[in-house]
């Protein structure tokens, strides 16, 4: 059944659950993802700071792995890392470490929910998805895809149009109300983001244009082109 809650107050408090949850094990480093270095920085201080040095500058809930709130304490002393931010326990999946972290974000606001292992994401972004969730409920950045896709078949694969498809980044941003009641549902094996989480419950999805430059840090090679994207950015 669908359920659409549209709130058009002049001003809704904003917050960003950055999810960090995850333990990196296709990126081929000592240290999860999200915490290795980036321009001599770690990932997630540079998420962190995408999201406040924009105009919403949103509460930040920072959704962790247990096992690693120690390692970011230190981390955070050792970098001298002042952004004022909540620590949230993360679960043993996504769907649960966001649920986790919407917990701790009250009604009638709008929160952005973002990988931590995507730094590069900007602030025309971040403040383009408040403004449209704000007027129709959800925003989810994506992007058209550049390759060529193949459907596989069984024992054949199949070409099918590229111009159809898209591919979802983060942030995904939503009316509190909208999304949390989403995640009051159990978890199903189809959601494998937010935005399929409240597609659900029966609510449209509303798509806005991201950047290929938002890129998820996957594999070791992706931080060899994010310094190179960094470095880019800085010289302007």
């Amino acid at each position: 059944m669908k359920i659409t809650i549209l709130f058009y107050f002049r001003s809704m408090k904003k917050f960003a659950v950055i999810v960090a949850g995850g333990v990196g094990s296709r990126f081929g480093d000592s240290v999860p993802k999200q915490f290795s270095l980036l321009n001599g920085k770690p990932v997630i201080m540079h998420t962190i700071e995408a999201f406040t040095h924009g105009a919403n500058s949103p509460e930040i809930i920072l959704v962790i792995n247990p096992n690693h709130i120690d390692y970011w304490e230190m981390l955070k002393e050792s970098h001298t890392f002042k952004i004022p931010h909540t620590i949230v326990p993360g679960g043993v999946t996504r769907f649960e470490s966001v649920k986790n972290g919407l917990m701790n974000v009250p009604p009638n606001s709008l929160v952005a929910v973002h990988d931590a292992a995507r730094p590069l994401v900007t602030k025309q972004i971040i403040n383009k998805s408040y403004k449209e969730a704000k007027k129709l409920g959800n925003a989810v950045v994506a992007v058209y895809c550049k390759d060529s896709l193949r459907r596989d078949e069984g024992l054949i694969t199949m070409a099918v149009d590229r111009n159809k498809y898209y591919m979802v980044q983060t942030p995904q941003t939503f009316q509190s109300d909208l999304i949390k009641m989403a995640y009051d549902h159990p978890y199903q094996i189809q959601f494998t983001d937010d935005a399929s989480v409240l597609e659900s419950m029966g609510e449209k999805i509303n798509l806005i244009m991201g950047s290929h430059e938002n890129l998820k840090l996957t594999y070791p090679e992706d931080s060899t082109i994010a310094e190179a994207l960094l470095n880019r950015r800085n010289a302007k």
